[in-house]
């Protein structure tokens, strides 16, 4: 007597989760490189308007 296909396939495995592990980490340093600059200009410009507010 066979499994059936539900019992064959119950839950993930160990590979499967280390591909979705990788695919995420992928997704965050793309993110990360594309958006970097961005978001070091918009802190820069931030810093500067503090500066002048608090500056006499």
């Amino acid at each position: 007597m066979s499994a059936s296909p539900l019992h064959r396939h119950r839950g993930a495995s160990a590979v499967e989760y280390a591909l979705l592990t990788a695919l995420i980490a992928a997704v965050i340093v793309s993110a990360v490189l594309l958006l970097g600059g961005r978001v070091g200009g918009l802190f820069d410009n931030t810093n500067a308007s503090v500066n002048s507010a608090i500056t006499p």
